[in-house]
């Protein structure tokens, strides 16, 4: 390459387009152009990838010309209407691989940002383009790689800033990246939404049993959120127990009152736990929440079967549920204590079935 041609002020459109461009264009301006260029060359990655080792390389020996890669990259971006459809995955290869070869001191912010103009998104450039970029990024990197880059870029949580505003949707987005084969990224995105919706249900919760609300709202809110959300039934249980005994005001190493505390606020929202434990399977899986915390809070470790006998005595265990538990339950953690803690209330049970 010319030595002339590299300055501050034209490497990066150089490597890009040959040479230096008219204002406001693409096109290119009167002067010594080079005869290899990342517009010029093939949609291929073996073909763009000597434009970005060769700009590394020159990058460690001048890092102050980095501001330069930047602003043209910006300006491209900003601009990428005035690009053929070639020309705009050529760009997004080059882009993705300046990340890939972790190009001295590239913010992803630089390479992000600039996209979300609405004319660009509003065409279907944008997501065009930042699929060609995934889509090359992923063929060397993992995926935790591309989320850790988007957050840096400030967008892990705004992906549907790229989609124009008829596709901007959860299922639009599944819909468009599992077409693409990009499905690790459709599931690293249900997952995101799901872990939010999730948060936000335990959140309205939260606030709603320390206002001490009424139970019959706070059901109906329960069950409106896991039909908005379609949250699974169990995830729906568990969230229900965290946030009632979350609710406790624990009384230090006082033990007979952090039992009665405990005990009254399962009688309180018995109605609410009831009305999610709907089967003995959910049963099931309120009493290994209950072994785990537990098992886990040094406070409740004795409680474990007064707070059995309780959800028994509120009809939100059956004893089928606790019989099952006690002879086949499968979580380890803690089972030998409090199967040994459970053994005199199962042995009435038992007998009260004998007797009837």
């Amino acid at each position: 390459m010319p030595r002339g041609l590299i300055t501050s002020s034209s490497l990066a459109l150089v490597v890009f387009t040959g040479g230096r461009t008219q204002p406001g264009t693409i096109k290119p301006d009167e002067g010594e152009r080079h005869p290899y260029s990342v517009i010029e060359c093939e949609a291929k990655r073996e073909a763009i990838l000597p434009s970005v080792i060769y700009i590394q390389k020159i990058l460690r020996r001048r890092p102050f010309l980095i501001k330069n890669l930047e602003n043209v990259m910006r300006r491209f971006l900003q601009s990428l209407e005035l690009f053929e459809d070639n020309e705009r995955k050529k760009l997004a290869i080059f882009t993705a691989l300046a990340f890939s070869q972790k190009l001295s001191g590239l913010p992803p912010e630089t390479v992000f940002q600039p996209l979300l103009k609405d004319n660009l998104v509003v065409k279907g450039l944008v997501l065009s383009f930042i699929t060609d970029f995934f889509k090359e990024y992923l063929v060397d990197n993992s995926l935790d790689d591309l989320i850790a880059i988007l957050k840096r870029g400030k967008m892990e949580d705004n992906l549907l800033d790229f989609f124009p505003s008829a596709k901007r949707s959860p299922e639009g987005f599944s819909e468009h990246f599992t077409k693409e084969g990009l499905v690790p990224l459709v599931e690293y995105n249900e997952k995101k939404i799901f872990e939010v919706k999730l948060k936000e249900m335990k959140s309205a919760l939260t606030t709603q049993i320390a206002e001490e609300s009424d139970i019959s709202e706070v059901i109906e809110n329960v069950k409106q959120r896991v039909k908005d959300a379609k949250l699974p039934d169990i995830e729906v249980v568990r969230i229900l127990w965290d946030v009632i005994m979350d609710a406790v005001q624990w009384s230090g190493k006082n033990q007979q009152q952090n039992a009665n505390s405990a005990l009254r606020q399962v009688k309180t929202w018995a109605k609410l736990l009831n009305s999610f434990c709907s089967s003995g399977k959910l049963e099931l899986e309120l009493m290994y929440k209950v072994q785990m915390q537990c098992y886990e809070d040094a406070k409740l470790m004795k409680l474990f079967p007064e707070i059995v006998k309780s959800l028994y005595d509120q009809d939100v265990l059956a004893e089928d549920t606790i019989l099952y538990w006690f002879r086949k339950g499968s979580n380890p953690k803690g089972r030998q204590t409090f199967v040994k803690a459970l053994e005199p209330f199962v042995n009435w049970l038992e007998e009260a079935e004998e007797e009837e």
